[in-house]
């Protein structure tokens, strides 16, 4: 009854109807499968009121627009700047599905041997592209995203972006296709590490889906 009551209650919230353009996928894990790296509390939290939220958002600010009709990585890579709404909404939706698939209570998964291939080649280890990543995410004043994509010309590099912004707007410096995104909004981590952002993003490693992320690399060098 429990589960059933939250699913309602994440559609209702959400706005979802048969017919709305944009909705959350169910996380593919249970709300307490990432523990101790990220506690139940805050998934839950996280998914089924700030994710919720910015798809409900998404959908209100499209509807009756071109946007209604096209997928979300469209929306974003013909996005303008001044609006905020699905500027905002747009990227918090793609950002968070994105972040769910690439977590996994799975141990011990690892990059493909491409993806190792080209974390060598680009950051001559994986120890020292995490550095990179942490170090972006570290820096991040405020709320914001760290990233880790591949480029226009199919290499992989590190950014972080603001707020809901991500690589596949037009307006943002660097730009590319996002493979791995890192929530540093305090409501991903405080209720646990509070102030601690660099704990939790050495903890965050335990827990990412490296299966998931050499996909997004083999889809985004097609």
């Amino acid at each position: 009854m429990k589960i059933k009551s939250f699913i309602l209650g994440a559609f209702l919230l959400a706005g979802h109807s048969l017919f709305a353009q944009f909705v959350q996928k169910p996380l593919p894990y249970a709300y307490n499968a990432l523990e101790p790296n990220i506690d139940a509390q805050t998934m839950e939290i996280h998914y089924s009121r700030h994710h919720a939220t910015y798809v409900k958002n998404l959908n209100d600010a499209v509807k009756g627009t071109p946007a209604e009709k096209q997928s979300i990585e469209e929306v974003l890579k013909s996005l303008n700047k001044n609006n905020a709404a699905v500027r905002n909404n747009g990227g918090g939706h793609y950002n968070h599905e994105l972040f769910w698939s690439i977590l996994t209570p799975e141990k011990n998964t690892a990059p493909s041997a491409e993806l190792t291939q080209a974390i060598n080649a680009q950051f001559k280890s994986l120890d020292e592209l995490k550095k990179r990543i942490n170090d972006a995410a570290v820096k991040r004043f405020g709320s914001g995203w760290a990233w880790l994509l591949v480029n226009a010309d199919g290499k992989l590099q590190v950014s972080s972006t603001g707020n809901q912004d991500n690589p596949l707007m037009p307006f943002i410096s660097t730009q590319g296709t996002p493979i791995l995104g890192i929530d540093v909004w305090e409501h991903a981590y405080y209720l646990k590490y509070q102030n601690k952002r660099a704990d939790y993003l050495g903890n965050i490693w335990n827990v990412i889906n490296w299966t998931e992320v050499s996909r997004r690399y083999a889809e985004a060098k097609k």
